[in-house]
């Protein structure tokens, strides 16, 4: 085990001075052990890497860094704000992984000077970075476990680049978000109110559900109509951006 050790600290210390371990160092705080990994999570899905058949992009890493972001940010805001209910904190967290948000924050960590792709993808996939930014937080946490990605988000992602409470206090209307989207790309985007009931408590719950071209995509369970909507909004957002069965679909309605 210590030889181990000392083999490893020997062979980082070769390392420590080359690119890219001294940029990804810079980047991250810590030098990296497997540095395939954040090689790969540079790699944009237009780029046709293979390897003994396999295709070698960020997309795999970027479904895990998605959900491992998701749990640490829940775990920050959750803290950060003793005393705020769970819808507080949940649109909290929205505005934080939310795709713009993302895609900013990977500017200013320099990661679109690291990803690679076809040239045609940087106006077809909007969000790339943010999607790489996923990919390199799941690449950590193969790489250095759970422990150094909170380190990594908390410093140098929350600490840096996102004012929390300033951020909290900034309202996203995902509704009228989603509506405009629809204007641009010429969909018809509706919203339904399908059902209204009070819990076990007496208290109002209202369900909404949001249609594309006649096609239900996303419900919000909320304690107002407002409510609700906006969380069939933000559901059906994060589906255009992260689900490949509905952007399939939205291509075929526009190719209608």
């Amino acid at each position: 085990m210590i030889f181990k050790s000392i083999h490893k600290w020997i062979r980082l210390f070769k390392l420590k001075n080359k690119e890219p371990y001294l940029s990804l160092y810079n980047m991250l705080g810590f030098y990296p052990n497997d540095i395939g990994l954040y090689e790969q999570a540079f790699i944009h899905r237009s780029i046709a890497v293979t390897q003994e058949g396999k295709r070698g992009n960020n997309e795999r890493l970027e479904f895990l860094g998605d959900a491992i972001l998701d749990a640490i940010v829940a775990d920050i805001v959750y803290k950060h704000f003793p005393n705020k209910k769970e819808g507080f904190l949940t649109n909290t967290r929205s505005k934080i992984v939310q795709r713009e948000s993302l895609n900013q924050i990977a500017l200013n960590l320099g990661i679109d000077k690291k990803v690679t792709s076809m040239p045609y993808a940087t106006t077809h996939h909007k969000y790339m970075y943010g999607n790489a930014l996923e990919a390199l937080i799941g690449a950590i946490y193969l790489d250095q476990g759970y422990r150094c990605c909170c380190k990594f988000v908390e410093e140098r992602i929350i600490r840096k680049h996102v004012p929390l409470d300033k951020l909290a206090s900034r309202e996203v209307n995902f509704k009228s978000r989603l509506l405009e989207w629809g204007q641009k790309t010429k969909l018809h985007v509706e919203f339904d109110l399908i059902e209204t009931y009070t819990d076990e408590e007496g208290n109002p719950v209202f369900q909404t559900s949001v249609s594309l071209e006649g096609m239900p995509l996303g419900i919000g369970i909320g304690s107002t109509k407002k409510e609700s909507q906006q969380l069939a909004a933000k559901n059906v957002i994060r589906k255009i951006h992260k689900d490949k069965d509905v952007q399939k679909l939205i291509e075929e309605f526009k190719n209608q």
